[in-house]
């Protein structure tokens, strides 16, 4: 199964001219409603028994309120110090679009869609918490 779903990603992650199609974007937000409406406006349906399902082809994971400091405990597992989390909510989302060409040829990169660019979170080192099963942040970011 593993090889399989590697191969998937890697498959979609370029096409004939070798650019990557997904594209990764990472963002905050001041609570959970917030990026759920944020969610929900990119495409939401409902099925026979009325649960939501996505209408878009973009991945997404609600990483909730991040742990910014991680906390300290002994060896009974007897907390030292508190962990710290952060105040805002967090989403990763692994876009489904690419860059695309002028009519010189040069690249026109790919944009955050309408809206979510104000809540990207600035300059991550590495993938930050989380990463879509070894896809690079870095070298996809959006």
């Amino acid at each position: 199964m593993r090889c399989c779903l590697q191969r998937s990603i890697n498959r979609r992650r370029t096409n004939s001219f070798n650019n990557i199609i997904m594209k990764i974007g990472k963002y905050e937000f001041k609570d959970q409603k917030t990026a759920e409406a944020k969610i929900k406006a990119l495409g939401v349906d409902k099925d026979e028994d009325g649960n939501d399902y996505p209408t878009h082809s973009h991945a997404i994971v609600r990483l909730g309120n991040i742990i910014l400091e991680r906390g300290e405990y002994d060896e009974e597992g007897e907390e030292i110090k508190a962990p710290v989390f952060s105040n805002k909510y967090h989403l990763d989302v692994m876009w489904n679009i690419e860059d695309t060409y002028d009519e010189e040829g040069n690249i026109i990169k790919a944009e955050h869609p309408y809206g979510w660019k104000s809540n990207a979170v600035g300059n991550i080192d590495g993938n930050g918490v989380h990463s879509f099963y070894g896809v690079d942040y870095q070298k996809n970011k959006i």
